[in-house]
């Protein structure tokens, strides 16, 4: 059960001292979400008030489930365009509460995704996403979230959509109806939150900024000069309702569903590990991460909230601020509460400007220029994949931009497995050591020997190549070629189109009267070339424990049926045979 409720191990433990540092982080971290929140509620299509929703549930369920001391769970600002995003694709004429079915369904169905894939431990299939495709999308994704608040920045009528080219032409035609006083509240919101964060990141911008907001509309009556504000905020905790997830609604929304579930839990795990690292916190379970999320995701659909995810920038203020143990996000928990209970009033003169202002700080940083310039110098391949996934993103949408960007991810790893790295091994000098010629110079090929080391698992994805490639290197080395050596220390798995290609090699050296050693098997390798009669073909006298012995072997004696000297042989669990004298 503890591994199931990590509340229930760390809760007993709790110490008196942890009190003040997670009283204080509790209440930064609300004072920042509430505000945020709402934000996001907008970002996300829907009224804000949804996202004050789910960050109350978030919070609590993430407390008593999630294995991370310093991951804030709650609204996001790619998961919500996310969720704008499968809305929006279900129709542009949609009822409010039609959007906030489909949004409270995306949620559960999501959640039960994550869900599943924690209790059957799978959460390594969502590791098909690399993280050169992950700043490419979250890149793209950013640029597009601001382009969706144009509308609100500028105060001029847009149609909906998450197409950056549609939204930027839509702005053009419409530049004539710019509302000047919206532009200007929208423009010293974010002057005051980047210069604030340049003083501390612990201010909490996006309140001032809010209070700024609402008191410059009530003391200037701006709201009758065209200044859009969000109006009435209903007052109170959600009210339970069973989500619709029937048989239609599942077929319409499960791409996007599928999308968040890998999304939202790539972007929280990096989030968590990252700043336990910076604490020296203990690892966390990514599996039991996956339940959790899950649980917060369902839980929350139940109260009308839509689906959620680990925010870096609310973790750095929960750790800077000295959280301490869940108990931190349930005092945050306490303030929504409170919030909706008491202050939603106070938010009716709130303007739109003001909470398009924070999503596009809060975005900013999504735009990884550095990792970009980074991947141009250390791997042009991870660059170009960012490229084509920021690219496609933009082009294709937030949804197709994610399928494009697994993918592409598949398409890699299929590729950079089928042609795995071959190196042509030689003798270091005055050592047993045998190192790549490439990259040693002094490393020395013996003569009549050729010494390969095959860098990965053989199966059936590079058995061709790696039967072409030995041919190829075999037939290059000409007539002098005596011995051919594969050193398969690094060959940790041998499928059967693996073992055939092996077998063919062997026929191929044979052929040509050249003889085959093998060196450094390890034991699953070992076992599948028992289970496929290799070993018989290979011969007990051709198979050692290190290069060097097959090497000095072949030089101590020409003929090994009539040598004296007999190798090490490679322990296996058969039964030890006599040694020939």
């Amino acid at each position: 059960m503890k591994q199931f409720i990590p509340i229930l191990d760390w809760l007993p433990r709790y110490k008196r001292s942890y009190l003040k540092g997670d009283v204080q982080s509790g209440l930064t971290v609300a004072i920042m979400l509430v505000p945020q929140g709402m934000a996001y509620g907008l970002l996300a299509g829907l009224p804000p008030i949804y996202g004050l929703y789910a960050s109350l549930f978030s919070l609590v369920l993430y407390a008593v489930f999630g294995t991370s001391r310093e991951l804030s769970v709650g609204p996001a600002a790619i998961v919500s365009m996310l969720v704008a995003a499968g809305i929006f694709s279900l129709g542009e004429d949609l009822s409010t509460t039609e959007m906030v079915s489909i949004a409270v369904s995306i949620a559960l169905l999501a959640g039960i995704m994550q869900f599943l894939l924690g209790v059957f431990r799978l959460g390594v299939l969502v590791n098909f996403l690399s993280h050169p495709v992950i700043a490419g999308f979250a890149s793209a994704a950013a640029f597009i979230i601001a382009f969706s608040q144009l509308k609100h920045l500028l105060g001029i009528p847009l149609q909906r959509s998450n197409n950056i080219f549609v939204l930027a032409g839509d702005a053009i035609e419409h530049i004539g109806q710019l509302h000047w006083i919206t532009l200007g509240i929208s423009v010293v919101s974010i002057i005051i939150i980047q210069g604030l964060k340049r003083i501390s990141k612990a201010i909490p911008t996006a309140l001032i900024v809010v209070l700024f907001g609402t008191l410059a509309v009530v003391g200037f009556n701006l709201d009758q000069q065209g200044v859009a504000v969000i109006g009435k905020v209903p007052e109170g905790l959600p009210p339970f309702a069973w989500p619709d997830l029937s048989a239609d609604r599942i077929l319409s929304i499960w791409p996007i569903a599928v999308t968040i579930c890998i999304i939202s839990f790539i972007e929280s795990v990096a989030i968590a590990k990252t700043m336990g690292r910076q604490q020296s916190s203990p690892r966390i379970d990514p599996n039991q991460e996956l339940i959790a999320l899950g649980i917060t995701k369902i839980g929350g659909a139940f109260f009308q909230a839509f689906p959620t995810s680990g925010s870096f920038s609310r973790s750095a203020i929960h750790v800077e601020s000295g959280a301490k143990t869940g108990i931190s996000s349930l005092i945050s928990a306490l303030i929504i509460v409170l919030t909706l209970l008491f202050f939603t009033e106070w938010f009716y003169y709130l303007p739109k400007a003001v909470l398009a202002a924070i999503i596009i700080s809060a975005v900013i940083n999504l735009v990884d220029y550095k990792e970009a310039r980074h991947l141009w110098s250390a791997d042009r391949r991870d660059f170009w994949t960012m490229l084509t996934t920021f690219v496609a993103t933009l082009l294709l949408g937030i949804q197709n931009g994610v399928l494009m960007g697994v993918l592409l991810s598949l398409a890699i790893m299929v590729y950079r497995n089928s042609r795995p790295h071959i190196a042509v091994l030689g003798q270091l000098p005055n050592s047993r050591r045998y190192r790549s010629i490439s990259r040693f110079s002094n490393a020395r090929q013996h003569e009549e020997v050729l010494i390969v080391r095959f860098d990965a698992q053989l199966y059936f994805g590079n058995a061709d190549y790696f039967r072409d490639e030995i041919e190829r290197l075999v037939a290059r080395e000409g007539r002098a070629l005596q011995l051919f050596i594969l050193d398969a220390s690094s060959i940790h798995d041998i499928d059967t189109t693996g073992a055939e290609a092996l077998g063919e090699v062997i026929e191929i050296l044979q052929g040509r009267n050249i003889r085959f050693f093998i060196s450094g098997v390890v034991g699953p390798a070992r076992d599948a070339l028992s289970r496929h009669g290799l070993m018989q073909v290979i011969g007990e006298r051709n198979q050692f424990i290190q290069i060097h012995d097959a090497v000095e072997y072949y030089h101590t004696a020409a003929d090994a049926a009539d040598s004296s000297w007999t190798p090490d042989a490679l322990q296996t669990n058969e039964p030890k045979k006599k040694k020939r004298k």
